[in-house]
């Protein structure tokens, strides 16, 4: 498959959005369960505010998220980090205590499995073990699942079936990315019905697969387009073409359609469908130094574990800014030493409580070469990758002096700073920063209560966006508009 320009984006005819807005509300106004979002990182918030992050998933707190006035709610998963079984553990947990409170409540409920926008994760593992849950305790099957990858935040677009990730100024099957040589999670598919009968080794088909093409979307076919889902049976996958937000619209108001006719439906997604069906507007971007508490005179905390390519050109360029950062190098090699990352965490940690408290802003970042043996197997890299971040964020846990500001760079990294090193339970989404990267106000029962803490997952933004974010955090600059 061949790498596309950018430019093909707009040869797509015009479509009327105003008209495809006021039917969505229509939808909207009587569509009434509640959207629980399974995050498998935490960057699934990439495209919301004003919603809250659970990050157990405890029958009590399932109770209090169905209770609160939101119709959505996330819960953090980091199922991305977790081995199969443990997957299917977690999964299967959450699926049972969902149906309890459901039942309790008397609230039905739409789950989202969102997952990375660049096909990498547990994926078809989640979907069916939540299935397979959730029938083994509800009253009905389910019809079909939404297969739908489309972050136009992170340059993700789907169209002929083939999903694409923008590099620069043209678009690249997801295929033929890094993204999809990834250690744990490869694959080799761009054509997302291949992709499925792919991931699943063969027991969903790309015959089976239901598609809704970009031209259908386009030509505003809503009554066709809702009888392809109502025909769906058997957890048939429907594959949903998208390259604006008003293509997913469309699909939403069909599927919606489709709920209210009886049939039950899940979802495989990117940030988008949470978005567009948790009926969220937009929000300009949020500001550097507004984030910060007045009269902070502490200095932020910056830290970088992914490893994949743009991580580490966005790095570089950090590197290249005039931002006075002070620079501690993590060494992700002293694992191959008797207590090596142990020894590493402490040496970093003694060097960046001083320096935070002097007010300057550290940065720690994982050294960018692993050397790993050649013979290592996808679950020792896995849990080598999972071993690193836990030191990483035994840094966080043992501080004692608050950042006036933490940034997380990579999904594993992130996920476990939020949850183990400062202790969050729920967090309020503030908004994002930059396209595709959102802001946690920790709550109250945190390590550090009310700090923005910035989700910076691997995968997102230019080779400029986080020396842009952390120059506006320092300097007091505003963010510019991307491009």
């Amino acid at each position: 498959m061949d790498v596309q320009s950018i430019s093909l984006l707009e040869s797509y005819p015009e479509i009327d959005s105003v008209k495809v807005n006021n039917l969505l509300t229509e939808e909207l106004f009587d569509f009434s369960p509640k959207i629980v979002v399974l995050d498998d990182d935490p960057t699934g918030v990439q495209t919301v505010f004003g919603v809250y992050v659970y990050t157990d998933w405890e029958k009590d707190t399932l109770t209090h998220a169905f209770k609160e006035e939101n119709q959505m709610f996330f819960i953090l998963t980091n199922s991305r980090s977790l081995s199969e079984s443990e997957t299917v553990k977690v999964h299967t947990e959450i699926a049972e205590r969902l149906c309890q409170v459901s039942k309790e409540q008397n609230q039905t409920f739409l789950l989202l499995s969102r997952g990375d926008s660049t096909l990498r994760g547990h994926y078809p593992l989640e979907t069916d073990t939540l299935k397979e849950t959730l029938e083994r305790n509800l009253p009905y099957s389910f019809n079909g699942e939404v297969f739908c990858p489309f972050f136009p935040e992170g340059g993700r677009y789907t169209f002929h079936n083939i999903h694409y990730v923008k590099e620069g100024e043209h678009l690249t099957p997801s295929g033929n990315t890094e993204f999809a040589r990834d250690q744990t999670f490869s694959f080799q598919s761009s054509d997302l019905t291949e992709y499925i009968e792919e991931k699943s080794k063969g027991n969903y088909t790309k015959e089976s697969c239901v598609v809704i093409s970009l031209e259908e979307l386009r030509s505003l076919s809503f009554d066709p387009i809702t009888m392809k889902l109502l025909q769906m049976e058997q957890f048939q996958k429907v594959v949903v073409n998208a390259i604006t937000y008003t293509d997913l619209k469309v699909f939403t108001i069909c599927w919606i359609r489709a709920m209210k006719k009886g049939k039950h439906y899940m979802a495989r997604c990117a940030a988008a469908l949470p978005k567009v069906i948790g009926n969220i507007s937009d929000k300009p971007f949020l500001k550097g130094r507004e984030l910060i508490a007045k009269g902070t005179t502490n200095g932020g905390l910056i830290i970088i574990g992914s490893h994949v390519k743009k991580t580490t050109e966005q790095f570089k360029a950090l590197l290249e800014s005039h931002t006075p950062l002070e620079l501690l190098e993590f060494n992700v090699n002293s694992y191959f030493k008797e207590g090596g990352l142990e020894s590493a965490a402490k040496e970093v940690l003694t060097q960046a409580e001083k320096h935070i408290q002097s007010g300057k802003t550290v940065l720690i970042y994982t050294s960018r070469k692993l050397l790993a043996p050649k013979d290592f197997l996808e679950e020792e890299l896995l849990s080598l990758s999972v071993k690193i971040s836990e030191s990483l964020t035994s840094i966080v846990s043992m501080l004692h002096v608050k950042p006036s500001f933490i940034l997380a760079k990579g999904g594993i990294t992130s996920s476990d700073v939020g949850t183990i090193g400062l202790h969050v339970k729920k967090a309020l989404v503030l908004g994002q920063v930059k396209p595709g990267i959102p802001v946690w106000l920790t709550g109250s029962e945190s390590k550090f209560p009310n700090m923005p803490y910035i989700i910076f997952p691997g995968n997102v933004g230019t080779s400029t966006t986080l020396r842009e974010i952390v120059e506006s955090l320092i300097l007091g600059g505003h963010f510019h508009e991307e491009t």
